[in-house]
């Protein structure tokens, strides 16, 4: 006769339970170190092991070897165990039986002692479903049993208890199995049922039981029977309603390539299928490209594209249309990789930046050199040959360049003033071969030097004082007979007025002329007085000190305490003025 898969397989001891390892593991050492309690509550998700791990933890306890975590499986306890027709184990299910009298009957029950057996084992399944009035009955009896009374209770929504129940047992939570090892237990199911499969198709089947081993279990069995015995998984995802997983692929490379033309052409063969469904799909296949680092794919991407998602559920959770709905998810995801991530944003700004940055600094280079002109400094022959006297004596070329003076360079002659003193003159009279040597090496063998002769500054003084004492003498003379001149004019102009004007000048009159005349003899004095040989010692100085500030002068003065220079070179083809 044939048994469904999930009754099939159920687990048998301990050590067969998937996904409860921390339960299987405080119940076997409780088993084994005799530490059993009045009562146990098991919580968790449908499908996750309550049940069997219940009837498990009777059986080890009943077990003519046990307590203990690994019962024999072939005493007669753990047979009836096993076909579920154990005496001393009393199943009771509460949501059926939730009354107040459901509960004093078993109360009744737990006053007997075990038929064959140690213990006296009630197993209650789905226990929130009884009524106020039963927990409060059953209160006493569960805190207090005999010591042959054992309860296991079994809820999915431990939240519906009542505390005083919750403090009364030992509480064991049951997680959702995870998908890899609901995978793994149906793979091990098929290979022992010897039926072929693909691994997508046990994937699609682990995400529909949603942590539920027994739910996987049981559409594997639905599964094998719509697919003839081949679980593939485009049959499993028709059976489902599901949308093909390619198709799936299939939609998001469109998202990926933008292509508003695909996205409706794809819309059509979506149509027959749920909105809820797709997107919960495409979710999912998000979630598994996010976990294996697809490279198509970054973090901005699925943050997107998550949001869009789960925007869409929210609209059709508020009654909007299906169609419409994925139209506008699936445009919304296009849409939403145009958008630039803050770190690209930053990073155009920082790149505009720079590049206004460069520009303005080429502008303003461009700017300095419009506004400050190129200057071309030219070498002359001197420099030249200054520059060779320096390779060949730093010494002699620093004497050089402070006692010699360069004119000109023309027809094969340097022209040259010296100005040095009888120090460098000796030393440069000394070095006149090498002087020649190097002239002749820097322009060419024929070349020569002329020297010019600069008159010193004693000479030149000496010249301005004697122009200073002519000039001195000549307007010496001409205020002399200038005031010879004013004096006799002024008697004669005098006599004529008083022999003219007698008996008609009064005293006024006579006044004011007498006045100008004393005025103009007093100006007179100053002007002789100015004339002394004090004033025109510094009339001297003022007059040389302007000499120096001009032009020709400071000439004389850089050129001063100069000496021939035909002392300097005595080389005959040197030419001397």
């Amino acid at each position: 006769m044939y048994q469904v898969l999930s009754l099939k397989y159920r687990p048998k001891n301990f050590d067969e339970l998937i996904g409860q390892e921390a339960v299987s593991r405080s119940l076997s050492n409780a088993l084994d170190s005799k530490r059993l309690a009045n009562a146990y509550l098991f919580s968790g998700l449908r499908g996750s092991g309550k049940t069997s791990s219940a009837r498990i933890l009777a059986k080890s306890m009943l077990c003519k070897n046990g307590p203990t975590s690994h019962p024999c499986e072939v005493c007669d306890s753990c047979k009836m165990a096993n076909e579920n027709a154990h005496i001393d184990i009393i199943e009771m299910d509460a949501a059926s039986r939730r009354k107040i009298d459901d509960i004093r009957e078993l109360i009744e029950r737990t006053k007997t002692y075990p038929s064959i057996s140690r213990y006296k084992v009630f197993i209650i399944d789905e226990v929130h479903m009884l009524t106020k009035e039963a927990f409060n009955a059953f209160l006493k009896t569960l805190e207090e049993p005999l010591e042959h009374i054992k309860f296991i209770l079994a809820t999915t929504d431990p939240l519906k208890l009542p505390a005083t129940i919750l403090s009364r047992t030992q509480h064991f939570r049951f997680k959702p199995i995870s998908q890899n090892l609901v995978i793994s237990h149906l793979a091990n199911i098929l290979n022992k049922e010897n039926i072929p499969f693909e691994d997508e198709a046990l994937k699609i089947i682990a995400r529909s039981g949603e942590g539920s081993l027994r739910d996987s279990i049981t559409l594997l069995d639905q599964s094998i029977s719509f697919t003839n015995g081949s679980v593939n998984a485009k049959e499993v995802a028709s059976m489902l309603g599901l949308v093909d997983p390619v198709k799936i692929d299939e939609i998001l490379n469109i998202v990926l390539k933008r292509d508003r033309e695909g996205v409706v052409s794809i819309l059509d063969e979506l149509s027959s299928y749920e909105a809820d469904s797709i997107i919960d799909q495409l979710t999912l296949n998000l979630k598994d490209k996010f976990l294996s680092k697809d490279p198509k794919f970054n973090v901005f991407m699925y943050e997107r594209f998550f949001r869009v998602l789960s925007e869409a559920k929210t609209m059709l959770n508020m009654g909007s249309d299906n169609g419409f709905t994925m139209a506008m998810t699936l445009f919304l995801m296009i849409e939403s990789m145009n958008l630039k991530s803050i770190d690209d944003i930053m990073n155009e700004v920082s790149n505009k930046e720079q590049d206004s940055i460069l520009k303005d600094s080429k502008n303003l280079e461009k700017d300095k050199k419009d506004l400050i002109p190129e200057i071309k400094t030219t070498k002359t022959p001197y420099d030249e040959y200054l520059a060779n006297i320096y390779d060949r004596n730093y010494e002699l070329g620093e004497c050089f360049k402070r006692s010699v003076k360069f004119n000109d360079f023309k027809d094969n002659t340097l022209f040259i003033t010296s100005f040095g003193d009888e120090v460098d003159s000796e030393f440069l009279r000394k070095s006149s071969k090498v002087i020649m040597e190097i002239l002749r090496k820097t322009f060419n063998k024929d070349s020569k030097i002329k020297i010019s002769k600069l008159e010193n500054e004693q000479n030149l003084q000496n010249k301005n004082s004697k122009t200073i004492n002519q000039n001195y003498n000549i307007n010496k003379a001409n205020i002399e007979n200038f005031s010879k001149d004013l004096s006799i004019e002024k008697e004669n102009n005098l006599n004529k007025d008083l022999q003219g004007n007698d008996d008609g000048l009064n005293n006024s009159d006579f006044d004011d002329e007498f006045n100008k005349d004393l005025a103009n003899l007093k100006k007179f004095s100053k002007l002789k007085n100015s004339l002394n040989s004090q004033n025109l010692e510094e009339k001297n100085k003022s007059l040389l000190n302007e000499l120096k500030n001009s032009n020709n002068f400071k000439e004389s003065e850089e050129t001063k305490n100069l000496k021939e220079l035909t002392r300097l070179f005595g080389d005959p083809k040197i030419e001397e003025n």
